[in-house]
């Protein structure tokens, strides 16, 4: 019974996090930056619900984990989240949660891959996987410019604490990698337990 309602207490939580992480940010015009992409992908998930375009259990889950992961980094900037038991754990210089999140957007081909293969608008799963990955690419590339727009019109310590880029001059190109390594994971992931999944998954449009 609870599988039925796993969106909904997913929602609640992302609900929660959202109000308590939006309470005194570090710079609030950094946490209007972060949230307004992750809300409207939060409102597109909600309306496909509505629509009935229905995911498994698993691809909800997955999608939660980058609005929850961004919110946090939205409160204290990518940058200083308190993040130094990962870095140290693996001995990293740099404040790797930004890495994370980039890894997590990859998580997106689930749905993608779902999607596609459940209404028949590939011959193969593996044109659906291959799809889901160049479609996972594109997003990296878009969200790069998003920020580099950002820095470029508002510069100053908010347009430097948005891009996070942490004085790497390869920030960019190492953020889209991980987003690519999401895809490529999660691809994995799919072939793993695709029977489960595609049993699971139910998508079906209102006329």
């Amino acid at each position: 019974m609870i599988n039925k309602y796993i969106p909904h207490i997913l929602l609640t939580i992302y609900s929660i996090e959202f109000i308590l992480m939006g309470i005194s940010p570090l710079s609030r015009s950094v946490w209007y930056a972060e949230n307004i992409p992750i809300l409207c992908l939060v409102l597109f998930i909600i309306f496909l619900y509505c629509r009935k375009i229905r995911f498994s259990n698993t691809a909800y889950i997955l999608m939660f984990i980058l609005p929850f992961l961004h919110t946090i980094g939205g409160h204290y900037t990518f940058e200083l989240v308190p993040f130094n038991w990962f870095n140290n754990l693996f001995g990293f210089e740099r404040n790797m949660f930004d890495r994370v999140g980039h890894f997590t957007v990859g998580f997106y081909a689930l749905p993608i891959i779902e999607y596609l293969v459940s209404r028949g608008l590939v011959a193969k799963r593996m044109i659906a996987i291959t799809y889901s990955i160049f479609a996972i690419a594109f997003i990296a590339v878009f969200y790069e410019w998003i920020e580099w727009w950002y820095a470029e019109i508002w510069g100053g310590d908010s347009g430097i604490a948005f891009l996070g880029s942490q004085g790497d001059i390869w920030d960019a190109q190492k953020d889209m990698f991980m987003d690519v390594c999401g895809a490529v994971f999660t691809a994995f992931l799919y072939l793993i337990i695709y029977k489960n999944i595609s049993k699971s998954t139910i998508i079906v449009e209102t006329k």
